[in-house]
């Protein structure tokens, strides 16, 4: 009998559907807020708007792309029904990978939760189960991809704009943020669920209290740090550089680990780019492996950050000593530093799948490791 934890259901389904809105809904907020900002001839405000969503879509774009084509060579034929790799690159080329993503695997998950059949055998019908989180395990990766290239950043700019310039918020800023905030949310918890089920050999963590918890570990400390950096360019647009070089160290760890995520040498480069930004914000096990002594040196400067940010704005700044934001935002940064860390510990303590990974073998029924397979085996560790 097919276990609940490997099933795909009706709930997922509808989950992916709401996924789908969240992020067209955040680009869409993001978009219009570019077209204010330039109606209004705050060409800078425009350009660094756009060009964050820019980043995300093309950055998502081009991983779908060699995805799509690494499957194609696996399989020896179009994943996608009658397209070549020169179609899949013009459907890529137009911003439409994602969107394809999408409607494949509710296509294919709405056969399987809203019109079930018994004319699959056992071993068949958790194929197909698999199958359907491996689409959407690849779906959550480029998500989580897409928010911290595009959501991050932008939560951090549209910040910056409202505190350190002091302009009064618009409707489309608030809505701006507040999907930014949720597609965060979203890519976090999504990511992290799908990821565990497409594994085999890892154990699913339940939802509820276990879910909540590393929810709320994630979002206080990306939160948090975003509000510290916020205040880092409000005492200097110059402290840029200082988030560049965190980046650079981010990206040259990741180099100096040697990951192995992509079939291509370029792409490979590409990936460690990105996870540079997104340590930047957070904190992964990047190459599956045990990380205790990185995470607990990662967290320690995220403290210091977090601690020196409002200090050094109330000390080089005094003027903005009475601003109305310093105090609530010093609050939020020093409460969410310590909930988040708090979240953190009892999470990786109490909560988290304590066994190893298992080497998959013939019994197993998953055959020759294939790109796809290798491909989640290596993605990002919650």
């Amino acid at each position: 009998m097919l276990q609940p934890e490997n099933q795909y259901t009706k709930l997922r389904w509808l989950l992916t559907v709401l996924g789908l809105l969240l992020y067209v809904v955040d680009i869409w907020t993001d978009v219009g807020l570019a077209l204010r900002y330039f109606q209004g001839k705050q060409f800078v405000w425009t350009g660094l708007t756009l060009v964050f969503v820019l980043a995300g879509l093309l950055v998502t774009q081009i991983f779908s792309y060699a995805w799509y084509r690494d499957d194609m060579n696996d399989e020896g034929k179009p994943t996608i029904s009658g397209m070549s790799k020169g179609g899949l690159a013009v459907l890529h080329l137009f911003g439409m990978g994602v969107f394809t993503r999408y409607y494949h695997l509710l296509k294919k998950g709405f056969k399987v939760v809203w019109i079930p059949t018994n004319s699959y055998a056992m071993e068949e019908k958790i194929d197909v189960h698999h199958n359907l989180f491996c689409l959407a395990t690849d779906l959550s990766m480029l998500k989580l991809f897409e928010a911290f290239l595009e959501s991050v950043p932008q939560l951090l700019l549209q910040l910056y704009i409202v505190l350190g310039l002091n302009e009064s918020c618009s409707v489309l800023q608030y809505l701006s943020m507040a999907f930014s905030f949720f597609n965060i949310a979203w890519a976090l918890v999504d990511y992290r669920r799908c990821l565990r089920r497409s594994l085999p050999h890892v154990k699913e963590m339940p939802s509820g209290l276990p879910t909540a918890v590393y929810l709320l570990y994630k979002l206080c400390t990306i939160t948090s740090h975003i509000l510290s950096y916020t205040l880092l360019l409000i005492l200097s647009p110059y402290s840029i550089i200082g988030l560049t070089v965190l980046w650079l160290l981010g990206t040259i760890w990741t180099h100096v680990l040697k990951t192995d995520f992509c079939s291509s040498r370029k792409f490979e480069f590409l990936y460690r780019a990105v996870v540079g930004v997104i340590l930047t914000f957070t904190f992964f096990n990047v190459k599956g492996k045990d990380i205790r002594l990185a995470m607990i040196i990662y967290y320690f400067f995220y403290v210091v950050i977090n601690i020196v940010a409002p200090s050094l704005l109330a000390l080089i700044k005094p003027e903005l000593q009475t601003a109305a934001y310093l105090l609530p935002v010093s609050g939020l940064i020093f409460g969410g530093s310590v909930l988040g860390l708090v979240c953190l510990v009892l999470y990786y303590h109490q909560l988290h799948p304590k066994e190893k990974w298992q080497e998959p073998d013939e019994v197993d029924g998953l055959g020759k490791e294939t790109h796809t397979t290798m491909r989640i085996r290596n993605f990002l560790q919650p």
